[in-house]
């Protein structure tokens, strides 16, 4: 059958795929023009196969229909139109051009909720039953006869998301698709829809609304006494209350939501106990002393602005002509003025105007300027003589709020299982808003106004402020991710507040050049270039080394200008929340940080399809990063950098100093718990050394303390999960299995945790698994190679798809750098291993990835280069 598809949004492209499935030949797609340069997906999907798209802004004008929209229509010769989520009014000469007529999709039981919203009024009315009808298209309001219904329970928790997710979104395309197969077999009825128990819903208008935006919402109201001042709510079952604890809404079932924070139309965010106040005081009554403040304050802005004749409420200090110099002088100016009152350059970025500009300062010197202060709901824990208080919520522009559903889970201490606490699980719904809220702080927020040096100190206070909650930073790593408090505290957040402190100093070294261009004469031309942010970058964390990953590529981001979505790894949120406190207190503006924990599957595969997102950064395994990889090509061609799998070779030669290749040689594999990215998966020692490497590192191996991370003498805490303590010990029995020797080692720790022993393998030959594979875990994989044969070790060395790093111990400077030029990898150590700097670019090669971390490359990921040309 030639059918005709017009609607739009997701739903719609699902229905169209399983209508050419069915083998239905779909001669067109009519659906809504692109907003803000993207398309929907319906569309996409139809110019993808070839399929004639149209997107037309409107049907007909005045109630008659377009002559050249309807030819347009009728060319295509449709025998039937389905139109699923059709928001657009189609005019009778198309609803009634096909044979078959025109069957459309509604997300109520009709009759009832006839019009627009129908499953907000569904829930809204406390319907017992919903549900969805395909009727055949009349000229009514949803009144035509019905082919199809089909209903689902309403239950008590229900939301518009969760109903639509759980039934009508899946459920309705398989209507759909079952309406358009009976109509293809002459067998769909056509039943008159009864006017009893009809309803018809108002569609609420924009210019009638009053829009207020609720944040950091909950239904956890136990104890919770709504006392407060009443608020009534058109159409709800009763007033809300304005409590201290915030505003409180009523259900139906007269369960209480208690919203904590409020956002008013004019963008302004309030706590929501302060509702009334906050919405009648917006702008305050000056007293005499304050009128006269302000009169002092306007002369100094008429001396900074003299073009300007008059300074007016609504005079902008910047349209007026003012330049950053001038900013600084107006500072300087209000500090005497207003007895040294603490004024900064971002407060003259924010209050622009003149009226603005006096509000700001009055709320200052009232010490009444705390309308945008964070709410925040810890969770405390008492560990390490420290009271630790941990965020646990998303963080998404500038506020922690509860998942889309209220959606949590629980993250684990990896040293005794037990349950840390309940954190936020973000959702599709809630990506879409923190990309929403960064591309507003990118496109229109404070970040893109600073300079490019006020930019760096904001980051110097923020790696400021990191220093100084290190100590509970460190032990949240060890809670959290089975870190060992000691090395947390100099590695996880000693080099990630070394990351922020250097690239903290590029911000305001960024910059392009001139070059020079053949020149037609007689004119002559000028050639520069500018480095500019990308915008909107999605960062996605591994698990080993939560906060330094996250650090790594964040610092480089915002030093580069851009704004960010960052999704830490599900099992280990707690130092990105904490984090997203510290860029808080710094001052890093709103939407410019944005926090979500969640699934890879979820959060990761949303951030790389959104077509807002214009760069991902990745770190993980390399099957992961293929699939980012692509989703990246065929969303929107967004710029990607991954660091990924590795199986870093390290040969050791018998002309080495032993004791420090032993020493290292332990560093290589079991820092960290072997949860290192650039661990030497394979150690390819010389045959006359062998015997005697091996014997020095199991007795190493013997010495170390395996133990709760907290302790200062631990050497080698928890593996991070459960999950990953399961692989080790697969990976050990297969290794096993094919021949390898175990010489210590392999099993799990009996004792509450997720304890591994750390394990050396010798005889290890190269078809074997464990000799090709990343085990990410404290296992020393050893083989033998011939005294001498240089280029035969390093053949075996190189022969993995990975190149992320390697290493080479030898007294010979000859042979170092031979062997050094030979490997292929983004990294060598030669008689170290393991000495990453900031200021040292980091990337892997071949399937372990492309981009660099850290040094001046990696600001190269997170920006891009514009040419302009002038003829003079």
């Amino acid at each position: 059958m030639k059918i005709a598809v017009i609607g739009q949004s997701l739903f719609g492209q699902e229905v169209y795929c399983h209508l050419r499935k069915e083998g239905h030949e779909v001669v067109g797609v009519f659906t809504v023009p692109d907003k803000d340069g993207k398309a929907d997906p319906l569309g996409l999907e139809a110019e993808k196969d070839g399929v004639p798209v149209f997107k037309f802004p409107r049907w007909r004008v005045k109630g008659q229909a377009l002559p050249d929209v309807v030819a347009k229509y009728q060319a295509l010769g449709a025998e039937l139109n389905v139109l699923p989520f059709c928001s657009q009014f189609i005019p009778m000469e198309v609803i009634n051009a096909p044979c078959h007529g025109s069957i459309i999709y509604h997300p109520s039981l009709l009759p009832r909720h006839r019009g627009a919203s129908a499953i907000n009024w569904t829930l809204i009315h406390g319907d017992k039953k919903g549900g969805f009808t395909i009727f055949w298209a009349d000229d009514g309001l949803d009144t035509g006869d019905l082919l199809l219904q089909k209903e689902c329970e309403i239950l008590p928790d229900d939301t518009v998301s969760t109903l639509y997710n759980r039934f009508l979104f899946p459920e309705g395309i398989k209507g759909m698709v079952q309406a358009v197969r009976l109509i293809a077999e002459g067998k769909a009825p056509r039943l008159p829809q009864p006017e009893e128990g009809a309803t018809y819903e108002g569609i609420q208008k924009k210019e009638t609304a009053k829009k207020l935006t609720f944040f950091n919402s909950t239904l956890n109201t136990a104890g919770l006494v709504p006392e407060g001042e009443a608020l009534p709510i058109p159409g709800a079952h009763q007033p809300g209350i304005v409590t201290k604890a915030g505003l409180i809404l009523f259900g139906n079932d007269d369960r209480m939501l208690l919203v904590k924070n409020i956002q008013l139309e004019d963008g302004r965010m309030i706590p929501a106990s302060r509702f009334f106040s906050g919405a009648d005081s917006s702008v305050l009554e000056l007293t005499e002393a304050e009128l006269v403040m302000a009169e002092t304050v306007r002369s100094a802005w008429k001396r900074i602005l003299p073009s300007v004749l008059e300074v007016e409420d609504s005079t902008d200090f910047f349209k007026s002509g003012a330049a950053s110099v001038d900013v600084v002088r107006l500072v300087e100016e209000v500090k005497e003025l207003c007895d040294g009152l603490e004024l900064e350059n971002e407060d003259v970025y924010m209050a622009t105007t003149f009226g603005d500009f006096i509000q700001l300062l009055v709320k200052k010197l009232r010490g009444d300027n705390k309308e945008s202060e964070c709410i925040i709901d810890y969770v405390e824990k008492a560990v390490n003589k420290l009271t630790l208080r941990m965020p646990h919520q998303l963080f998404i522009g500038g506020l922690f709020v509860d998942a889309e559903g209220a959606k949590t889970y629980e993250t684990i201490n990896p040293t005794d299982g037990s349950v840390i606490c309940q954190v936020s699980l973000a959702q599709v719904s809630d990506v879409d808003k923190a990309v929403a809220a960064a591309k507003d702080a990118f496109e229109n927020g404070l970040w893109g106004k600073i300079s490019a040096r006020d930019r760096g100190r904001l980051l110097y206070r923020l790696a400021d402020l990191m220093e100084q909650h290190q100590e509970e930073l460190a032990t949240i790593e060890a809670l959290d991710a089975g870190a060992v408090y000691t090395l947390a505290l100099k590695t996880h957040v000693g080099m990630s507040i070394q990351t922020f402190r250097y690239f903290a100093g590029w911000c305001d070294k960024i910059q392009g050049s001139t070059i020079p261009i053949n020149q037609a004469r007689p004119n002559r031309n000028l050639t520069l270039t500018r480095k500019e942010p990308i915008g909107v970058c999605g960062i996605v964390i591994p698990w080993n080394y939560p906060l330094m990953m996250l650090s790594w590529k964040t610092a480089a981001c915002l030093a580069a200008g851009n704004t960010v979505v960052i999704k830490p790894a599900q099992v280990t949120p707690l130092t990105a929340l904490k984090f997203a406190e510290l860029t808080l207190k710094a001052g890093i503006p709103k939407g410019v940080v944005n926090i979500l924990p969640g699934s890879g599957s979820l959060v990761g595969q949303r951030l790389s399809d959104h077509p807002d997102v214009r760069k991902i950064g990745f770190t993980g395994s390399t099957e992961v990063g293929k699939h980012i990889m692509k989703s990246c090509a065929l969303s929107n061609v967004k710029k990607v950098s991954l660091e990924l799998g590795g199986k870093s070779p390290l040969i050791i030669f018998a002309d080495c100093d032993l004791s420090k290749a032993v020493q290292m040689g332990m560093s290589s594999v079991f820092f960290n718990k072997g949860e290192n990215c650039i661990a030497a998966g394979r150690l390819f020692i010389e045959d006359s050394i062998h015997d005697h490497f091996v014997q020095k590192v199991v007795e190493e191996v013997k010495r170390m303390k395996i133990g709760n991370p907290l302790d200062r003498d631990t050497n080698h805490g928890p593996q991070n999960h459960q999950a990953h303590l399961r692989k080790l010990i697969e990976y050990c029995q297969r290794g096993v299995e094919e021949g390898a020797t175990l010489v210590c080692g392999g099993s799990q720790v009996p004792r509450p945790g997720f304890f591994f022993e750390p394990t050396v393998f010798t005889d290890v030959e190269d078809h074997m698994f464990i000799a090709k594979e990343e085990s990410f875990g404290p296992i020393m994989i050893i083989s033998r190679f011939a005294d001498g044969d240089v280029d035969t070790v390093l053949s075996r060395a190189n022969a993995t798809e990975f190149g992320l790093a390697s290493g080479v111990f030898t007294r010979d400077i000859n042979k170092a750098l031979y062997v050094s030029d030979k490997l292929g990898a983004g990294t060598v150590f030669v008689n170290t291993y393991n000495k990453t700097d900031v200021a040292a670019p980091f990337g892997g090669f071949k399937q372990s990835g492309f981009g660099k971390d850290l040094g001046e490359e990696a600001l190269n990921e997170y920006l891009r280069v514009k040419t302009v040309t002038f003829e003079y």
